[in-house]
């Protein structure tokens, strides 16, 4: 969709290349919400980690970082603002 709309993108492998713990503090900023809204509760991380959906940012951004997988995605950043891409048409709002 993003290339039918002529937007420059740069796809990362989330999990062959997974944020650091920085990275994901900058996207986290540019999304302005909290990281417990990006939860995927059917990962089995959210089960094996006794996650409950209530945990604050400093607790879930290290976890996501270890286990990629219990984000929502895809995330499109963009400047200085970024949104969850589903769904897809959310990207470009934000173009």
């Amino acid at each position: 969709m993003l290339e039918e709309h002529n937007v420059p993108f740069e796809y990362r492998e989330y999990k062959k290349n997974p944020l650091s713990l920085k990275e994901l503090q900058d996207v986290m900023q540019k999304l302005n919400i909290a990281a417990n809204t990006l939860l995927r509760k059917r990962d089995k991380a959210y089960k094996e980690n006794n996650l409950t959906g209530k945990e604050d940012d400093a607790t879930l951004l290290p976890l996501f970082v270890e286990n990629p997988g219990l984000m929502q995605r895809p995330i499109f950043v963009y400047g200085d603002q970024a949104v969850v891409g589903r769904p897809i048409e959310n990207m470009l709002k934000i173009v």
